[in-house]
């Protein structure tokens, strides 16, 4: 099993200057851009649509537009019967020249125009694309609100649907984290070069279908954007970002259960195991070598059933805890799941102090909020839901709660700074989860299409994998990206109905399935 380079994500910035140095060096013009970008669309309708139909492409004034006028071209060409609604690009740019070598007629673009003509069997919204920084109104508004309410017509989006912010993921005009009635859903969108932060952040999943991103041949100038965001993409199964490896027991065939490391998984009071025993059978189906549950002695009985592949150890105390972390072999900490509240704010300066590999989730999270603890290190990983985030970092939540257009703060800026401040690598868990190092490292795991994933138990066996990679020696960061990777891909294995039981028992096949 690899750990597969992570596919780079660029703002909308980075990729103005991506093509601003491509057409600075002379070797490709602006018009040549807009044909590849035309071209790629055009062709992933064909593919998508074989056989041809009626289609209105609907055109803004500025380059978007331009790539819209070249679909039109090469789709009347393969045969469809095309309409083009669109507003006027400014005279001598290059999507005034796509303009031009269309040779068909160009309406107006309004709801009024579109409703005039024949109902058409596919609809290219080319409106807004990546440079979109204010709400639609007017006319636009209505038309892109009735192509969001109509459910006949297929629509493509080009860059992005019309509206969406890809910076941030957000609806431009509505209420953060809300989808309102009639918004537009793309059956498709093609991105360019490289996906954008609103692909895969908040309401990028829902609105934008498909996503496929086309070459358009601009890697040559991708150092001019350097980034360090990346997309785990489920579709290739996994994707993360580089400098880690899968230690691969056949690598390491003189090895034993202490080469693969050691997790501790702190457990809570009597009746209340159910969680760590999560954590801890995924650390065991990750790999580490050696898994313990430490919970205090009058809970010692409740982890007496299997697997009996796990270690019990009675930690009454901060004293217990510290005396096994005393061993010099490689071990990793879970502490959070499970535990209460006042136990792990009992723990957590041991745990913190000892700077072994450490997980935190749940009610640590809860406890490092609440309390003085001494100071996070690089070897944390922090897990927490919406609602612990805004508990470690108020203001940071207070600002993802901003209504701006765009907003003041995207998920992704959010994390890094939440990340930065306390030291820590963040899993920030949501249905487009982000993964932030503090050195400004970020990744995002859009898993919108596995809603089933959202059951009770499921962050326990994220932060059992976590750890349980963490013992193996992966990084913070490669361990939760790695570990956020897996645990959505055996979410969508299992498929609906799933339980967090089952994503312990869809781990092996899973594994054994990942691209090595």
């Amino acid at each position: 099993m690899a750990m597969l380079k992570g596919t780079e994500i660029v703002t909308a910035a980075q990729m103005r200057a991506m093509e601003s140095a491509a057409m600075a060096s002379g070797a490709v013009t602006g018009l040549a851009l807009m044909t590849r970008a035309g071209k790629a669309v055009a062709g992933q309708i064909r593919l998508r649509w074989p056989r041809p139909g009626r289609v209105a492409v609907l055109c803004g004034p500025g380059a978007n537009g331009g790539d819209g006028y070249v679909v039109a071209r090469l789709l009347a060409q393969a045969g469809w019967a095309v309409r083009v609604l669109g507003d006027a690009p400014r005279p001598g740019s290059d999507a005034a020249t796509a303009r031009a070598q269309w040779q068909g007629a160009v309406q107006p673009l309004t709801l009024a125009a579109l409703q005039g003509g024949p109902v058409p069997h596919l609809c290219v919204d080319a409106i807004f694309g990546t440079g979109l920084t204010r709400p639609t109104d007017g006319e636009i508004a209505a038309l892109l609100r009735h192509l969001g309410e109509q459910r006949r017509c297929p629509v493509v989006a080009v860059d992005a649907p019309s509206g969406l912010c890809l910076d941030s993921g957000t609806l431009l005009g509505q209420p953060r984290g809300a989808l309102p009635p009639g918004a537009l859903r793309a059956a498709l969108t093609v991105g360019f070069d490289s996906p954008k932060p609103g692909h895969l952040l908040e309401m990028g999943p829902m609105i934008c279908g498909t996503l496929v991103i086309a070459d358009i041949g601009l890697a040559p100038w991708r150092g001019v954007a350097a980034s360090a965001l990346t997309a785990l993409w489920p579709s290739f199964g996994a994707a993360v970002p580089s400098g880690g490896k899968w230690l691969r027991k056949e690598a390491q065939a003189q090895g034993h259960k202490f080469t693969h490391g050691a997790a501790l998984i702190v457990a809570g009071g009597p009746a209340a195991g159910g969680a760590a025993r999560l954590a801890a059978r995924a650390a065991l189906r990750v790999g580490a070598g050696l898994v313990t549950i430490g919970a205090p002695p009058e809970a010692l009985a409740d982890h007496a059933l299997p697997p009996d592949a796990l270690m019990r150890r009675a930690l009454a105390d901060g004293t217990d805890l510290a005396r096994a972390l005393e061993d010099r072999r490689p071990m990793a900490l879970c502490l959070g799941p499970g535990c209460g509240v006042a136990r792990a704010a009992d723990l957590l300066p041991t745990a913190i102090s000892a700077r072994r590999p450490l997980v935190l989730d749940a009610d640590a999270l809860t406890a490092l909020s609440q309390g003085t603890h001494p100071a996070l290190h690089h070897l944390c990983v922090l897990t927490p839901h919406g609602g612990e985030f805004a508990r470690l970092v108020p203001d940071l939540a207070e600002a993802l709660r901003d209504p701006g257009d765009p907003p003041v703060l995207s998920r992704v800026e959010a994390a890094r700074q939440a990340a930065g401040r306390l030291g820590a690598v963040l899993v920030l868990k949501g249905p487009d989860t982000v993964i932030a190092a503090p050195d400004g490292r970020a990744a995002i795991h859009s898993d919108a299409a596995i809603p089933w994933l959202a059951t009770a138990g499921s962050g326990d066996v994220l932060a059992g994998l976590i750890t349980g990679l963490l013992a193996r020696g992966l990084s913070g960061f490669d361990a939760a990206c790695l570990g956020v990777s897996l645990h959505a891909a055996a979410a969508r294995r299992h498929g609906p109905g799933l339980i967090a039981d089952d994503l312990v028992e869809a781990l092996p096949a899973t594994i054994a399935a990942w691209p090595a």
